[in-house]
């Protein structure tokens, strides 16, 4: 693949990127010191950048891109959707053909008591959308009390103020004055990193119910929903044990609590079905949803609602929206991101074919002298990296020290491999075939085997105390 002719030269591009663009999750002074990668173009699996340089996206965008890049005729039904109805909105008691079809489509896909649809422009936007709906149901069910949220500690679920409250990760609560009231955290199911003698099986149990013991410790009377991942994605691809999830919808069902499973990176086939909670077993009052949802090609989110608590909602007036709920080029487009999955069988091949050689090739990288761990449930995998396999133990240096130095190595060997602390983290596009995979297998390895050799030599592959 050629690389893109009509721009400037990197170096130029850089430089207006550093003195315009503010970058997410960045600190920007040392970004501009080194030089932003500029992509400028993607087909299937692959990123090319200014340079030339062809990248396979270990991570899909940002866990999106399910369908994989290049597709045209997402292009062309966005083309024709913009000439015919580029925008209009759904306030005003107002309607159009694309939200209409979009939402009948996500109702027939999801869980069969899941029937209603708020959409919102992401992830973050649907999770705001959560926090008020939930208190809003309890209000109109008679029990304003009932106001209190329980996540997890090192959950993503956005980073706007209210998702960003709802999520558990501790640097994005020193800034900005967050968590806002009535959200409370408990911890993860991380055996890998927390379980210590304890069994996966009995550490599982002993993590879920700390959700009873808060709900006890809260009051009843106070606690609206539990919401979590089915895996955590952005937090590590933290797969809990077995015994996690039945025993948490037990604990939801006990105590009349709603059950909302963040499906942002899990649904849409990520799991190798289309929802991460069919994958772990569990019955959500309310699902998040948004990137595979258009495979990132256009950005759109929403809350899949149950019957029960769309039927108390839809008797009152919510006094929330967006201007670009269910936005009609957006819905077009992910509509026909859903027509092609479906068409193609991707959900098959994900089961069939991509993701057992997806497992083998991750698995096969446990044999690596820095890794301890290797974890993957369908099309998302981590690796957890170790000086001391097996006492599981951290690095004495900084937490991410690791990671970081192979995260550098696989972008230069032209792999993006994220790395969350000392995971190393994998979400390829969907439709990656077995020979792609054997590729991203070799590419993983030799960015791991020269970052084990510039951690051993500067001294750094030891055990914390």
């Amino acid at each position: 693949m050629a690389a893109i002719t009509n721009h400037l030269p990197t170096a130029e591009l850089q430089a207006l990127d550093a003195a315009h663009h503010m970058h997410p999750f960045t600190t920007n002074n040392e970004l501009a010191a080194k030089g932003a990668r500029i992509i400028t173009r993607a087909d299937g699996v692959y990123l090319t950048d200014s340079e030339g340089n062809h990248i396979m996206d270990g991570m899909a965008g940002l866990w999106c891109v399910n369908i994989g890049y290049g597709r045209g005729e997402l292009a062309d039904v966005a083309a024709r959707q913009m000439r015919e109805l580029p925008f209009y909105n759904t306030f005003f008691m107002t309607s159009h053909a694309p939200v209409i079809a979009l939402a009948a489509k996500i109702a027939e896909l999801a869980p069969a008591h899941l029937n209603h649809v708020f959409f919102a422009g992401s992830g973050s936007e649907a999770n705001d959308t959560n926090i008020r709906m939930v208190r809003t149901y309890w209000t109109q069910k008679g029990k304003p009390s009932k106001s209190i949220i329980i996540s997890r500690k090192n959950a993503y679920h956005g980073s706007s103020v209210g998702s960003g409250s709802l999520g558990g990760m501790t640097p994005m609560h020193a800034q900005g004055g967050l968590p806002i009231p009535d959200i409370h955290h408990i911890d993860q199911p991380n055996w890998w990193a927390e379980g210590g003698s304890a069994t996966p099986e009995d550490f599982g149990l002993q993590r879920a119910q700390e959700l009873e013991k808060a709900i006890l410790e809260l009051g009843e009377d106070r606690v609206a929903a539990f919401i979590a991942e089915p895996i955590q994605g952005a937090g590590g691809v933290i797969v809990p044990p077995s015994t996690y999830w039945p025993e948490i919808q037990r604990i939801c069902d006990k105590y009349e609590i709603l059950l909302i499973a963040d499906e942002v990176i899990c649904g849409f086939g990520r799991t190798g079905e289309w929802f991460g909670s069919t994958t772990v077993g569990i019955k959500p009052d309310i699902m998040t949803i948004a990137k595979g949802l258009s495979s990132g090609y256009q950005p759109i989110g929403g809350s899949i609602v149950s019957d029960e608590v769309a039927e108390v909602m839809n008797a009152c007036e919510f006094n929330h929206g967006y201007t670009y709920s269910g936005h009609p080029v957006a819905s077009a487009v992910a509509l026909e991101n859903l027509r092609i999955m479906e068409d193609e069988s991707l959900l098959d091949h994900v089961r069939n074919v991509a993701a057992p050689a997806l497992a083998e090739m991750w698995h096969g990288l446990g044999d690596h002298p820095m890794v301890g761990e290797t974890k993957i449930v369908g099309m998302m995998a981590s690796l957890a990296l170790t000086p001391d396999k097996d006492s599981r133990a951290k690095f004495a240096a900084d937490a991410g020290t690791a990671g970081y130095m192979t995260r550098e190595r696989s972008f230069a060997n032209n792999l993006i491999m994220r790395h969350v602390y000392d995971r190393m983290v994998i979400s390829p596009p969907l439709i990656i075939t077995p020979e792609e995979i054997t590729e991203m297998g070799k590419r993983a390895r030799t960015a791991l085997d020269e970052s084990y050799a510039q951690i051993k030599e500067q001294g750094l592959f030891k055990a914390a105390s």
